[in-house]
């Protein structure tokens, strides 16, 4: 990734297209580059709308990638092809081939990251974990977490807070370890953990795993809301000719 990527805008948020997501964040990983990798769909796109601190933290990530279906949707549209990258699919794909780089799992439940590590461990027992922290932490245990990230400089950083408190928190943290990668998995901890289920694949062929999640957690409904606000606001401009 010397070349910086071709870059597409959605409501003024960078999107980088890229043939091989996963291949590339490899790179960085393995290259030392200091990464902030950002999953991009809807609901965060409509929250940086209201939230100017978190469109310039996106705007500012050295990678961002289409998470969502509605981001995927909106690229379609634009006629720039099809570019999807679930977190939790690319991060997967980094960590079974990863071998003489740390990783550092950071958030989740209490046990649940220990768990999502021992997933991991087993999928590819070549990968170097060096730390494993939940993300119900005082401010005394924070700082002894920042303490014991800037000594192991892991190079691989996942950090499972939640959106967007992951993404603040790694923009306050990340120069602790200035030739890292770092990504916000949301809960994918919990999904290797075995906490939650994933959608079967043909509902994440289709595009349907946000409904599978509304399913699963029907308290998300409210958060929900987002997308048919994104489709008004974006979606739609975008199929008459509008958007970015």
């Amino acid at each position: 990734m010397s070349v910086p990527p071709p870059v597409l805008t959605i409501q003024g948020l960078p999107i980088h297209l890229l043939p091989d997501y996963a291949q590339a964040l490899r790179e960085r990983v393995s290259g030392g580059l200091s990464t902030h990798v950002v999953t991009l769909n809807a609901e965060m796109v409509m929250q940086a709308g209201s939230n100017p601190a978190l469109k310039t933290l996106i705007q500012g990530a050295e990678l961002v990638v289409p998470d969502g279906v509605g981001v995927t949707l909106y690229l379609r549209l634009r006629r720039c092809g099809t570019y999807h990258a679930p977190g939790i699919d690319l991060v997967s794909q980094v960590l079974a081939h990863l071998q003489a780089e740390t990783v550092f799992f950071l958030g989740g439940a209490p046990g649940v990251a220990a768990r999502a590590v021992q997933y991991w461990q087993h999928r590819n027992p070549h990968l170097s974990i060096v730390g494993v922290q939940h993300g119900y932490f005082t401010p005394e245990e924070e700082g002894e977490i920042l303490a014991q990230l800037q000594h192991l400089q892991p190079r691989f950083i996942l950090v499972a807070l939640g959106v967007p408190r992951q993404e603040f928190w790694i923009q306050r943290h990340r120069h602790l370890c200035p030739q890292s990668v770092w990504v916000g998995v949301g809960g994918s901890f919990d999904i290797w953990a075995g906490v939650k289920v994933r959608a079967p694949l043909w509902m994440r062929r289709l595009y349907l795993e946000w409904a599978f999640r509304l399913y699963q957690e029907p308290w998300r409904w409210r958060r929900m809301l987002a997308l048919p606000r994104f489709a008004v606001q974006v979606l739609v401009p975008a199929l008459w000719g509008g958007g970015g």
